[in-house]
């Protein structure tokens, strides 16, 4: 039975949660006890592949005013079973026989004669034979190039000799020379051809491989979509919409892969089909913590942006729903004349990644105003390290990587040094742009000691500074362009826009170097860097609207 009773004199909220920041209500707390009990009882953590798995309560009202509890896993539980405690998928792509399993075999199938051909035999021995009539080739024409490097030698000699060389001599020494150059010709076009002659069989098999990547990616894409279709969403309206239509109205994207098998998604698209009323909801960690990320067990954490915010947006529409708390923050902040504080875009347990918002020091200042840094101690009271990895002018907005130990730090500003950091900035110039749209500025910055902060430009003392840009578009007497440094200086993209051997207009609100507006239109909107943990490249994105 999946609509849990609960026997309580807990009063109920007058709101719904705010999914994305909010604290248990006590009624989710009951919940989640329950559920956490049923889960040790039935072991359904234990053994499973994936270490931990995020469970779900949603509180809600049926229609004869009895209060219960509604409860799920997100994706797949391999020790569930099928006693109805939790609620069902949105879809049920697992059905034995059903289009997806169907279609999911046949790329499974392509997976298989892939790994067939790649590991074959037949083609380890044919690009084997290529390689080695390649080595034999290169190996031979070596010797024969000092072969005649010899007899060249021996030829220079003789004419040096005291002994006149007669013409008959002369001549075949000539002949001698250019018959191995005519050899030596012959024996690399020889060896050119019979190495692609070898490795003929082998490209077939290449391209056979090839051919199957293509199919198994345009099959796997179309299987997606098709799944994507049938996660029909509804919301307290009765309006029902699939998870592309969702997607594409609020973020212009395809949604990612596993998107409506959360469990905020599935307890309430349950509800709505049964006609019960949510009162509240929470989502906790049960289990082993991922490899990748910091989950601890009992912990209660807030719906995933990726894949739930724009499908709650959709599915909480004609129900009340609490303030965002962390906005109310930010608006009391505002007011009271302080900062609001950063997003947090990434997080795991080495590093975080957050939006810092203009106006906002990346690093304690005179003052006792909050920074990125006192941000990410208060979050992360056991990290150790300096944290901060690289800076953001206090009036420019965007991303920052925050790490928590030691050894990332070092290893992320090791890559700030090599260069190997690739940084995005979204910038509107106070004026129209006449140049080219795309170019390379390099102008040489250092403090103006008579004048801090404002950095110069300096061609006999500067620091080399240099900045890609590309032109978006010019409108209103605005340009809209992206900022691409190479260099990390200070202000740097700030002069490189104002100053009149660069592009000559100021960035729209910088007072420093031109005038003030309601803001600093300068954006870090990308950055992407090789994770010091698991090594794999990583890219993150906020684009300023």
């Amino acid at each position: 039975m999946t609509f849990h009773p609960l026997s309580t004199d807990i009063p109920k909220p007058q709101k719904f949660t705010f999914p994305f920041f909010y604290e248990p209500h006590p009624l989710c707390l009951l919940a989640a006890r329950e559920v956490q009990e049923y889960i040790e009882t039935h072991r359904l953590c234990d053994g499973d592949k994936d270490g931990g798995k995020m469970f779900g309560v949603l509180v809600v009202e049926d229609g004869e005013g009895q209060t219960g509890y509604l409860a799920a896993y997100s994706g797949l539980l391999q020790h569930a079973g099928d006693d109805g405690f939790f609620v069902p998928p949105v879809f049920d792509a697992q059905q034995p026989g059903g289009y997806f399993k169907t279609h999911e075999s046949e790329i499974t199938a392509l997976n298989i004669e892939i790994d067939r051909i790649e590991q074959s035999r037949e083609y380890a021995e044919a690009r084997k034979e290529a390689e080695r009539i390649k080595a034999e080739g290169d190996e031979r024409i070596c010797r024969y190039r000092e072969e005649m490097a010899r007899a060249k030698a021996a030829r220079d000699a003789r004419r040096h000799s005291a002994e006149p060389v007669k013409e008959e001599e002369e001549a075949a020494m000539a002949g001698e020379s250019q018959f191995m150059k005519a050899e030596l010709r012959r024996m690399k076009k020889f060896y050119v051809e019979k190495t692609a002659e070898a490795a003929r069989h082998a490209d077939v098999l290449e391209g056979r491989i090839k051919a199957l990547k293509r199919q198994r990616k345009e099959m796997s894409d179309a299987l997606q979509e098709w799944l994507f279709r049938q996660y029909v969403l509804l919301n307290a309206h009765g309006e029902a919409r699939d998870t592309i239509d969702i997607f594409m109205e609020q973020t212009g994207k395809m949604p990612p892969a596993g998107t409506g098998d959360c469990c905020a998604p599935k307890m309430l698209q349950h509800a709505f089909r049964n006609g019960l009323r949510p009162i509240c909801m929470g989502e906790f960690w049960w289990g082993a913590p991922p490899a990748n990320e910091l989950r601890r067990q009992g912990h209660f954490y807030p719906s995933c942006s990726g894949k739930c915010k724009p499908l709650l947006r959709h599915m909480l529409k004609g129900i009340e729903v609490d303030t965002d708390p962390l906005s109310a923050a930010k608006a009391a902040a505002f007011c009271a004349g302080k900062e609001a504080f950063p997003d947090i875009v990434y997080e795991d347990e080495w590093l975080m990644v957050v939006n810092k918002p203009a106006d906002f020091l990346s690093v304690p200042g005179r003052s006792e105003r909050p920074s990125v840094l006192s941000f990410a101690k208060e979050r992360c009271p056991d990290a150790d390290g300096p944290m901060i990895v690289h800076r953001l002018d206090m009036a420019t907005s965007g991303l920052l990587v925050v790490a928590k130990t030691k050894e990332v730090h070092r290893s992320l500003q090791e890559q700030f040094r090599q260069h190997s950091v690739r940084k995005r900035y979204y910038a509107v110039l106070d004026g129209a742009w006449r140049g080219a749209a795309h170019g390379t500025i390099s102008l040489p910055l250092c403090p103006d000691i008579f004048d801090r902060p404002r950095q110069k430009v300096d061609y006999a003392n500067g620091k080399t500074a240099i900045t890609e840009f590309r032109v978006i578009k010019t409108e209103g007497g605005k340009t809209h362009i992206h900022l691409f440094p190479h260099t990390g200086r200070t202000h740097q993209l700030r002069v490189h826009c104002a100053h009149s051997d660069g592009l000559g207009i100021p960035i729209m609100g910088d007072e420093l170097y031109g005038k003030k507006a309601d803001r600093l239109h300068l954006h870090a909107e990308y950055l992407e860097f090789t994770h010091p943990v698991t090594l794999k490249r990583q890219a993150f994105e906020v684009i300023k609207n």
